[in-house]
């Protein structure tokens, strides 16, 4: 079925949409719940000031976005991968981080509990 040049809002309920494709629309300020979207590909959206609440996005991939500003607040990341990724002035709070591999990455200005990393490791290379 074609739609095109709808106008006005819809209000799609216990519908079967599977394999449908949504190109070049206007969605703002749409709701979407209790919405199954396995296997969906989203491409070239803007998502900002959206929110997310109650989601499973386990074995998500996000490649080439934009997140500034963005929240995480009770967030589940465990086995979560991070390349190529900048959180130059990132702030993480009450975290659990046991078990993190960091490498290859910059670490200038990077503080734990006020403490500079970089100076941290040149004291532990020293006394090696």
């Amino acid at each position: 079925m074609d739609v095109t040049g709808i106008t006005e809002p819809i209000a799609a309920n216990n519908c079967d949409l599977d394999g449908s494709s949504f190109t070049g629309l206007r969605i703002a300020k749409s709701r979407f719940e209790d919405v199954a979207m396995q296997d969906a590909s989203f491409v070239n959206l803007n998502l900002s000031d959206a929110g997310f609440r109650r989601m499973n996005l386990s074995r998500a991939s996000f490649t080439n976005g934009l997140l500034p500003g963005a929240r995480f607040t009770d967030v589940n990341l465990s086995g979560a991968c991070f390349d190529d990724v900048n959180l130059a002035g990132a702030t993480i709070r009450n975290a659990n981080l046991s078990g993190i591999s960091i490498s290859n990455c910059n670490i200038e200005q990077l503080r734990i509990d006020g403490i500079l990393v970089s100076e941290l490791l040149a004291a532990y290379r020293k006394s090696t």
